[in-house]
């Protein structure tokens, strides 16, 4: 049994429904330490027979058997592994791949053993030194001549340590002198044992081999034999692999880093794309942080403020009332009715304490109809206790009231002293009067002077006072002091509207809602949603960007690949799996996404000091605040983005047919 066997091969292709038939029937065997040359014309067949053994072309008749093992019954990943460590291929047009250095075209299969980076440099510079171009290791193929870049060729076809050698017409562009060099390299292969394969029209190449076949037309037509083979050469067997994400990672960075203004380009535009989202979702974030900034410093959000759910109370006696006596004191009695009903007692306020997030709940009281009364002014007001709604910071002037004392807004300031001198009210004394109901159901007047302890920002009328003095002022006429409101203090804002939802569900004994609450934690997170709604659709609109840059990233990446179609060829010539092929285009989608993300990031950044900079002087808040997630959001949205735009491409790519892509202008 031979070495390899070739069995009545044919081959044909049908064009307008007309076969024309390229190889009919071919029978051949090779042993090792032959060099065979295979003598024709062109378009006889030699380049198209080459391309069957090599394992490029499946599509066929008949059969190849390599030691007994049928080639053309091999499934695609054992034709990669059959290319990638039997064969070694040399080209009649070289095919090097242009943006590698010599030394880096040589390592193109030494990457497929499992030899280690430093051992596959020094194998590959011993394989130049051999060729006679150690002196060119780091030249690119543009500055190399015909007989060299040949020779380079030879260098890597030899690199991986093949059983076969295919050289495709190696001398057709070269001249006389280079033609001789390569020959004796070629037979210099085939004495070490290897099976050495030409394809040639030269008599003269020919005459280099130990056997001569004549193919014309398809058919062989006569074999010579003009030399024995060569003895097999003991060797150290080459332990193989496949080439992985980071080998084609590397090439994709090399053909980058020639391609560079294009690349640039490219990365520049996507960036301007990540920079506008991260730059809309830091405007988003800034703007809801300065609204609730603002809010928050007059409001406590997280202070919800609960009140009974009443019904207006009634009685018989007004109706019934005769006198106008009686119909007063009727009144009263409703107003104590309403005053009971109202109520929040010390039981309900642990039932309000109880509720998960709720950390304290306050009992206040609350009065309409009051009068504040400075010298000869008299202004309407209502009275409230102090209570954690009334934020520290809205006091402008003076400090929280304590005992007998009193904390007014600066609009009833204003009224007492007059619009330039308000904040003279500090330290007067103002008389309080409100009307109340005492124990006796009889109308009274309740009254105390005060000294004002502070002036808040707000403009309003209101006093504010501590429980305390609202309990002396109501006992000097035997008033009973019921609490009216109470104040939930929640843990976090996020829990508000989960507290306020478990507040209304408390009933009464008769089933009915027993609190309403008011609180400006709603309208916080309402304003928020609206604030994150419209971020949303200026973060859509900024996204058109992106999809220009996805569409840019298709068009390069199909460029690419229809520039790079040969080195496609030549990858799986060598042994490349089609994944391979694909992730030479992924590599490059996931460093143009990771570098535009990257200086997109940084526009961002940039946009976000020249806005803040620019708003500081009117509202003393940064506008623009990027997040560590919205860094991070942009940064896999590009990587995303770029990834599913190389699909296309990277697919048509794996998908290209070797012998085509090799043949390819």
């Amino acid at each position: 049994m031979s070495f390899l066997e070739l069995h009545n091969i044919r081959k044909a292709y049908t064009l307008n429904h007309h076969e024309n038939v390229i190889l009919k029937g071919i029978n051949l065997n090779f042993d090792r330490g032959e060099f065979i040359s295979i003598l024709g014309e062109s378009g006889g067949g030699k380049s198209t027979l080459m391309n069957i053994i090599g394992g490029l072309d499946h599509q066929y008749d008949g059969d190849v058997l390599l030691e007994g093992e049928s080639i053309r019954s091999m499934h695609e990943k054992r034709l990669d592994k059959y290319r990638r460590e039997t064969v070694g291929f040399i080209f009649q047009n070289f095919n090097l791949v242009s943006y590698l250095n010599v030394l880096d075209n040589v390592m193109l299969s030494l990457k497929m053993t499992r030899e280690s980076h430093a051992e596959q440099v020094k194998t590959a510079t011993g394989l130049l030194k051999r060729v006679g171009l150690a002196e060119q290791a780091h030249q690119f193929p543009n500055e190399l001549s015909g007989g060299q870049k040949q020779r380079v060729a030879i260098a890597r076809a030899l690199a991986s340590d093949p059983d076969i050698i295919i050289a495709d017409e190696p001398t057709g562009a070269l001249d006389s002198q280079n033609t001789l060099e390569v020959m004796d390299i070629l037979y210099s292969i085939a004495a070490e044992g290897k099976l050495v394969i030409t394809v040639t029209h030269s008599q003269e190449v020919a005459d280099y081999g130990t056997r001569i076949v004549h193919l014309d037309d398809g058919q062989i037509h006569d074999e010579l034999v003009i030399g024995a083979p060569f003895d097999e050469v003991e060797k150290e067997p080459t332990k193989y692999r496949t080439l992985g994400f980071r080998q084609m990672f590397k090439m994709s960075m090399q053909h980058m880093k020639r391609m560079w203004l294009r690349y640039l380009l490219i990365i520049f535009g996507s960036s301007i794309g990540i920079s506008s989202i991260v730059v809309m979702l830091g405007l988003g974030s800034g703007i809801q942080n300065y609204m609730n900034h603002q809010i928050t410093s007059q409001v406590n959000p997280t202070a919800v403020q609960v009140s009974k759910k009443t019904t207006k109370v009634s009685t018989k006696d007004r109706n019934n009332a005769k006198t106008a006596a009686e119909y007063k004191t009727a009144v009263n009695k409703e107003q104590i009715a309403a005053a009971k009903a109202a109520q929040v007692t010390t039981k309900e306020a642990k039932q309000l304490s109880a509720i998960k997030h709720v950390k304290t709940t306050k009992l206040g009281y609350y009065a309409s109809g009051v009068k504040a009364n400075y010298k000869k002014q008299s202004v309407s007001s209502t009275l409230q206790t102090d209570n954690p709604t009334i934020l520290s910071k809205t006091i402008k002037q003076g400090t929280r009231p304590q005992k007998n004392q009193v904390l007014i807004g600066r609009k009833l300031a204003k009224k007492m002293m007059g619009n330039k001198k308000y904040k003279q009210a500090l330290g007067k004394t103002v008389s309080v009067k409100m009307a109340a109901v005492d124990k006796n159901n009889k109308s009274v007047t309740v009254q105390k002077k005060l000294k004002v302890s502070g002036i808040t920002n707000s403009d309003d009328t209101n006093v504010i006072v501590l429980p305390s003095t609202v309990k002396a002022m109501l006992n000097t006429k035997k008033v009973v002091y019921r609490p009216n409101f109470g104040i939930v203090q929640i843990d976090k804002l996020a829990h508000v509207k989960n507290v306020e939802k478990q507040i209304k569900a408390i009933k009464t004994d008769k089933k009915k809602q027993m609190f309403n609450y008011t609180g400006i934690g709603d309208l916080i997170d309402s304003l928020n949603t609206y604030i994150r709604l419209a971020t949303n659709v200026l973060t859509g609109v900024a996204g058109i960007a992106l999809l220009v840059s996805a569409i840019m990233i298709i068009v390069v990446l199909y460029v690419s690949v229809s520039e790079r179609t040969r080195e496609i060829g030549v990858l799986r010539a060598l042994g490349a799996r089609k994944r391979d092929i694909s992730h030479l285009f992924f590599a490059e989608a996931l460093t143009i996404g990771v570098l535009a993300a990257i200086v997109g990031i940084i526009f961002g950044q940039g946009w976000q000091l020249l806005g803040n900079t620019a708003i500081w002087s009117l509202i003393k808040y940064p506008i623009v605040r990027i997040s560590p997630m919205a860094m991070v959001g942009g940064m896999t949205v590009s990587i995303v983005i770029s990834l599913l735009a190389a699909l296309a491409p990277a697919h048509m790519a794996a998908r290209l047919d070797p012998v085509e892509s090799l043949s390819h202008e």
